[in-house]
């Protein structure tokens, strides 16, 4: 959510990034809110005066009946029952303009970087670098539920049967090695100093509302029947509710932590052979790294944490690259988004295994984390967000550029602490 104030003073700009972001029937809402601010802040200021004249003639009852003139007295105190009334109705009628205010301000994306290419979807995107060398064996890479089960490793006719598709069951070294990826990105992040952490897995509308866009909300989350509950799509959604209407202090900044959980998605529109398998699912497992910053720093750390991810990934000898997201792939609430893509041998082509965003002030500003200043000043956080690693499209990943020709896999020595120094998975 942007600041009213800037939308106030500057609605050209907004208007502009609402087209740059091709979402021009939001283009009215900019018009809607300046004039219903601007009713607000009349209400507000006739409530205010409203008030002052009820003050004023409050104490002028009691200096009356400090004289004894009563039936004075009296007729102030009807004056000041008829501007209670009139005062809670103007003290509703703020209420609704506040509200209606704060339904179009939510709707309204965020102000992206000036960096960000301008493209009306992914197939805009545009690729920034590449690490490693990408490899195409001489020899057929199978898909990868293929590789799974030569290796016994995973059912999903019973993951059906059990919770229907878009499920699984892992099983020995393919579930170890899923566990190993997620215990070594761990430990990978808990060396570059950052604090580890494990949130509910469930989280309240106010955080739902706070950390994503209504959008977003519809087309991922699971609610709990009965009860004012989400399961979390990604640990961020909690890892950021942990701060709801928190002051922080600027000299503790910045917070760094990663998080485990498992990730629950609707995945509604999921279709096509590469969406089947295990690619895109409903339950999964992600450890994730989060940054509270300063305003100024959060660029920074932008890049810091898309590197982190590179890093991890090449320490495992596995191609990647990075893709900045233009306008129109944004979601509403950043700022500015790249991904990172691993190399698939099969095929012959990059996908998508993380993402890393900067948010600007917007969940700040719509869950109340705030930061004092040395100086007395209160002022908005910046949040960020980057997937240190979600298997189980790491394993797919990590399948097809360690699969040799026999079938076996190789297990990059990296992991191999966590696989019980095995360095060879077999058929």
């Amino acid at each position: 959510m942007i600041d009213i104030k800037f939308l106030r003073e500057e609605p050209e700009k907004v208007r502009q990034n609402i087209r740059n972001k091709f979402q021009d029937s939001k283009l009215p809402l900019v018009d809607e809110v300046i004039e219903l601010d601007g009713q607000r802040r009349k209400t507000q200021q006739a409530a205010d005066d409203l008030r002052q004249q009820r003050n004023s003639i409050s104490k002028q009852i009691g200096g009356l009946m400090a004289k004894g003139q009563k039936e004075e007295a009296e007729e102030l105190k009807k004056q000041v029952t008829k501007f209670s009334d009139e005062l809670a109705a103007l003290e509703a009628e703020q209420t609704r303009l506040e509200e209606e205010v704060t339904k179009r301000m939510m709707i309204i994306p965020n102000i992206i970087d000036p960096s960000v290419p301008i493209g009306k979807d992914d197939s805009c995107n545009v690729e920034l670098e590449k690490f490693g060398e990408p490899v195409v064996p001489d020899f057929e890479i199978p898909y990868h539920t293929d590789i799974m089960e030569k290796l016994h490793g995973i059912d999903l006719d019973a993951a059906r049967r059990v919770a229907g598709n878009g499920f699984y069951y892992l099983i020995g070294d393919i579930a170890r090695l899923h566990s190993a990826c997620i215990s070594y990105a761990r430990d990978f992040m808990i060396d570059r100093g950052f604090t580890y952490v494990v949130p509910p897995f469930m989280i309240r509308s106010n955080v739902v509302t706070g950390v994503m866009s209504f959008a977003e909300m519809d087309a991922m989350m699971y609610k709990i029947e009965g009860e004012d509950l989400y399961l979390i799509g990604t640990s961020e959604h909690s890892m950021i509710g942990r701060y709801i209407d928190t002051i922080v202090g600027e000299d503790t900044l910045p917070h760094t932590l990663t998080s485990y959980s498992p990730c629950f998605r609707k995945e509604k529109g999921a279709h096509g052979i590469e969406e089947r398998g295990v690619y895109r699912i409903h339950q999964f497992e992600k450890q994730e790294m989060i940054v509270i910053s300063k305003p100024e720093e959060s660029m920074i750390w932008y890049d810091k944490l898309w590197k982190n991810t590179v890093d991890l990934f090449r320490s495992m000898d596995i191609p990647v690259r990075t893709l900045e997201c233009c306008s129109g792939d944004l979601a509403d609430l950043k700022v500015k988004s790249c991904d990172v893509e691993a190399w698939s041998p099969r095929q012959k082509k990059y996908f998508e295994v993380g993402s890393c965003s900067n948010l600007g002030d917007a969940q700040a500003r719509r869950l109340g984390i705030r930061v004092a200043g040395a100086d007395g000043r209160k002022y908005f956080a910046h949040t960020l967000n980057n997937t240190v690693v979600a298997p189980p499209r790491m394993l797919i990943a990590l399948l097809e550029n360690n699969l040799n020709e026999d079938g076996s896999v190789r297990v990059p020595e990296v992991l191999r602490p966590y696989m019980g120094g095995k360095a060879l998975i077999t058929p």
